[in-house]
């Protein structure tokens, strides 16, 4: 039987960062992935050019039902940790918007770095390795994987969601978790575009590829101000994906399509200049002309010169525009999913090691459990830091 330190199941972001960190402490691990390859998810992520991190991160930018419980990874392994490890390997990177940091090459780099770092003698990688069995022992686990049986000290379980399941994601890590019996928060997708009911579906079909910037808010108070995309399926965009997070099937969205522009004032200062101008030709200034006319063929608004509006009408207008309310039909599910919301429950978890506190040498890092970020390059700033600092402990 083989015997090591710290089996690692899963070669995403988190498995090869706590893979990394371990074996920088002379401790000797194997990291086993089903798939040919590592790093898949980071592959594919940011068009190809991964948003490694963020340069503006705290607890308040996840997502979890203990809102406290990332604040100790995320400080003791911070955004700047990260940033100085990709200046450190000669990663050239890019600030777009709201802080997100890119790769200016390629998202290869990432993985690279991960596998540098992955570098040392003590530890392996096997991929195409599937893990059979999971026994506790006194002493730790042993492990029944496809060719022979390993022993190990800690076990860190790395295995992400459900989230693109193209990419090899499976419920592995939460059967994990079941074994042992750990408690789950249920799992659903994250950072994912609407679907929308037939009637809104067909509405707006023809306005696919339109973005217009919005204010987007769930019944639950929580606003993104962003890019909205309408698809041929339903709604996307980053301000879409964003708020999918905190969404629930049932419930309805508030979209401000004009959040920099009192449509009131607006449209009272048009009619001042313009009488007879159609309502329709004054609102496709302000947004796609296309949208404008959708919203008249469905009779949600009523076009004729602004001349004929009364106050009353030009308010309930504005509130209309301000307010404009839809209720999702669902979502796009794990198929285009970004993240997998909930996981194994925090409350089972150490805070600052991510060991379980019932299972001595049982860890969970990354995406398997219910801690998920914003888009931006959050989650991957969570498996950094759940990542090292498991990599600490183990």
């Amino acid at each position: 039987m083989k015997q090591v330190d710290v089996v690692v199941i899963g070669a995403g972001a988190a498995g090869l960062m706590c893979a990394a960190q371990a074996g920088k402490r002379g401790r000797s691990v194997l990291v086993v992935d089903h798939g040919k390859k590592p790093g898949r998810k980071i592959l594919i992520s940011g068009g190809g050019r991964c948003n490694f991190t963020n340069y503006d991160v705290t607890a308040a930018n996840f997502v979890c039902q203990n809102p406290h419980f990332a604040k100790s990874a995320l400080a003791q392994y911070t955004h700047w940790d990260f940033i100085s490890l990709v200046a450190e390997h000669g990663i050239d990177f890019e600030e777009r918007d709201h802080g997100q940091l890119f790769c200016l090459d390629s998202a290869k780099d990432i993985v690279s770095l991960l596998l540098k770092e992955c570098d040392q003698p003590t530890i392996e990688q096997r991929y195409r390795c599937d893990v059979h069995d999971i026994e506790k022992t006194e002493t730790g686990f042993v492990l029944t994987l496809d060719t022979e049986t390993v022993s190990c000290q800690s076990l860190v379980v790395a295995t992400g969601g459900l989230s693109m399941p193209k990419l090899g994601a499976t419920p592995f890590g939460y059967q994990i978790a079941e074994q042992f019996g750990l408690k789950r928060v249920p799992t659903r997708a994250g950072l994912v575009p609407f679907t929308l009911h037939n009637n809104d579906k067909e509405a707006f079909a023809d306005l696919s590829g339109i973005a217009v910037p919005v204010t987007i808010e769930s019944e639950d108070g929580t606003r993104f101000k962003e890019n909205l995309l309408f698809t041929h399926r339903g709604l996307s965009g980053p301000v879409v994906l964003q708020i999918s997070s905190y969404w629930t099937p049932g419930q309805r969205v508030t979209v401000d399509l004009l959040p920099d522009n009192p449509l009131f004032d607006t449209l009272a200062a048009m009619a001042d200049k313009h009488p007879g101008q159609s309502l329709k030709n004054s609102l496709s200034r302000l947004l796609p002309k296309r949208f404008i006319e959708a919203l008249i063929e469905r009779g949600d608004i009523t076009d004729k010169p602004l001349k004929q509006f009364n106050q009353k009408e030009l308010q309930a207008l504005s509130d209309y525009f301000h307010n404009w309310t839809i209720a999702p039909n669902g979502t796009e599910g794990y198929r285009t999913a970004e993240v997998t919301l909930g996981g194994v429950d925090t409350d089972e978890l150490s805070s600052k090691t991510m060991e379980t506190k019932s299972v001595p040498g049982l860890y969970f890092v990354g995406e398997v459990m219910d801690v998920s970020g914003w888009l931006g390059g959050y989650n991957f700033q969570w498996a950094w830091s759940s990542g090292w600092v498991a990599g600490q402990n183990v």
